[in-house]
């Protein structure tokens, strides 16, 4: 199936969709390029709120690029990586039987999959500017981003 398909199936159905991506075997590629692509969406979604940045602030434009190209496209994967290895200790310390595997992917499809709520949030404080509507879609992000990283790890433990 494909994976804008697989991501609006996941705002129903998460444990499912993450149970048919372990179902397709070991594929570190993919969740590597889930993790890539997922982190070129949230840069995408800096772009508008670094171009109202640059105009009220009289900063360089290509500066700030520079800088969010920096955090979110080398550094943000290394640190997802970080936090897939501390769920699999939590997992295992609690008793788990998950594999690596099963809990990169499950962080990173949740990355990508929440994803299109960073693009909204990214539009959202470019254009209203930062206050309680960002917060929300902030927050709401965020939380979406936990439950799909909760629902994966749940079908990772279940396969």
């Amino acid at each position: 199936m494909a994976v804008t398909s697989d991501i609006v199936r996941t705002y129903r159905a998460p444990r499912e969709v993450v149970r048919g991506l372990l179902a397709a075997g070991v594929r570190e590629d993919r969740a590597f390029v889930f993790l890539i692509v997922g982190c070129i969406l949230i840069f995408v979604a800096q772009l508008p709120r670094l171009s109202r940045l640059a105009f009220e602030q009289d900063i360089e434009f290509g500066i700030l690029v520079a800088n969010s190209v920096m955090g979110i496209l080398i550094i943000w994967p290394l640190f997802l990586y970080l936090i897939a290895g501390m769920l699999l200790l939590v997992t295992r310390l609690k008793g788990g039987a998950l594999t690596a595997y099963q809990a990169r992917l499950a962080l990173f499809w949740a990355f990508l999959a929440a994803a299109p709520l960073g693009l909204l949030h990214g539009l959202t404080v470019a254009f209203i500017g930062p206050g309680l509507q960002a917060n929300l879609v902030g927050a709401v992000w965020f939380g979406c981003l936990i439950w799909f990283t909760w629902a994966g790890l749940q079908a990772g433990r279940d396969s």
